[in-house]
């Protein structure tokens, strides 16, 4: 196969629009669950620590968050089928891609500078275009 029918393959699994995420996000993530022969909606909330290939049909998000004291780690295919939404909810300044230096702390050292940003504007979504084909068109009015 060539490289190009496997970019084209990709392409048609990635979905039309994704929000920005960023490392350093405090996320909402909505991700189908089975159970038996039902599905249900399950919300994972935590700290983006790692973004991966964002630009792939591939991309994945890591979002650490701590349940019951202990850290949970759950990582994410953007255009996963599975994952319904993602919505930003908070964003910190951070200077690298990866935090995993987090993991080794608790309590305030893990705390992340916020930062203000417009909320709104990061969980919308763009919308799509109509592709328009030749024979739609109208004549041109004289």
């Amino acid at each position: 196969m060539s490289f190009s029918i496997l970019k084209q393959i990709g392409d048609a699994q990635k979905k039309n629009a994704v929000v920005d995420v960023r490392s350093g996000d405090t996320v909402k993530v909505t991700q189908k669950i089975k159970e038996g022969n039902k599905f249900r909606s399950q919300v994972f909330e935590g700290v983006v620590i790692r973004t991966d290939r964002k630009d792939s049909h591939t991309a994945r998000i890591t979002v650490r968050k701590i349940a019951s004291g202990v850290g949970v780690e759950k990582s994410f295919l953007i255009h996963s089928p599975l994952v319904e939404k993602i919505e930003v909810t908070k964003r910190a300044k951070v200077r690298r891609k990866n935090l995993t230096y987090l993991r080794e702390r608790s309590g305030k050292s893990a705390r992340l500078a916020g930062k203000d940003f417009d909320r709104a504007a990061v969980n919308e979504l763009p919308k799509e275009e109509p592709k328009e084909t030749p024979a739609e068109e109208a004549p041109a009015a004289e």
